[in-house]
């Protein structure tokens, strides 16, 4: 990265997140929302070139990881807590409506906000996960997504889980991590600084009970299930964690929406097609 970046704590729905900030101060902002287990850091790969374009990008450490504010409460996980975070966001960029991209969570929390608050997005990217409807419906039908998302239900275990991750200074679980991308998808510079974030107090728990709270608090139904806001939907086709079976459902479930398939992208296809997606975001929402 060459372009600068200033961290700044914006409260928000009753807590305080840790945001990235880069690109003009006076630009278009552009939200990017990281999953697990990464933090703002995850979309590294994109900041150069859509700073470049004139974007400003706004990429908070969500709640529960990093720099951010952990509760205590499970409850205080729900996915609708994460769409209010990111409407106390798009509030303090000035802007009514605002793009916005998501990968692996922050991917669940965008399309939640599109079925919540259409109104309040201009354009949103998805990466690698499917819309929520399809999501559960291909758990609870599909056996090959079952075997897939196995591992979530592992983290639905109290205390084991995040003693297990962060053993050894997190150095299992990052090999993990790189063994489920390509080869060169995470240096061990990368992992080293995930590993940082793993340590922060109360941050693997954290970062877990957005697993935990997605089961046992499921979002409420909205009133429809269709995406309003144009989309752009990225999907790396080497996904181990999530299956190519819902894409094409996901897709039918916007109303204008563009599906790129990255041939060579795994589950991580903002770091292994780093350029192609740069370039696919950026003329999306240019």
């Amino acid at each position: 990265m060459h372009t600068p970046i200033e961290q700044k704590i914006i409260r928000t729905n009753g807590i305080a997140l840790n945001v990235a900030l880069a690109g003009p101060v006076d630009g278009k902002p552009l939200i990017l929302l990281h999953g697990f287990p990464e933090f703002w850091y995850g979309w590294r790969h994109q900041i150069d070139h859509l700073a470049s374009l004139g974007f400003r990008l706004w990429m908070p450490d969500q709640r529960g990881y990093n720099l951010s504010d952990k509760p205590q409460d499970l409850y205080d996980y729900r996915v609708d807590e994460m769409v209010m975070d990111t409407i106390g966001l798009m509030s303090a960029t000035g802007q009514e409506k605002v793009f916005i991209a998501g990968h692996d969570w922050g991917a669940m929390v965008v399309w939640w906000l599109a079925l919540r608050h259409p109104e309040k997005i201009e354009r949103m990217a998805i990466l690698n996960v499917p819309h929520p409807r399809v999501f559960q419906r291909h758990l609870r039908y599909n056996i090959k997504q079952m075997v897939k998302s196995v591992y979530a239900g592992f983290f639905q275990i109290p205390f084991l889980p995040e003693r297990l991750l962060t053993l050894a200074d997190g150095k299992p679980f990052a090999r993990f991590i790189k063994m489920s991308g390509l080869k060169n998808t995470f240096s061990d510079e990368d992992l080293d600084r995930y590993r940082e974030t793993w340590q922060q107090p109360d941050a693997m728990r954290s970062m877990l009970n957005w697993y935990r709270a997605y089961l046992r608090y499921a979002p409420p139904a909205p009133k429809s299930w269709r995406i309003k806001p144009k989309t752009l939907l990225i999907w790396g086709k080497k996904d181990i964690a999530l299956s190519s079976d819902m894409v094409e459902p996901s897709y039918d479930l916007c109303d204008n929406a563009e599906l790129v398939w990255l041939e060579k992208g795994s589950h991580w296809v903002q770091h292994d097609e780093k350029e192609r997606v740069s370039q696919l975001l950026g003329q999306f929402f240019s």
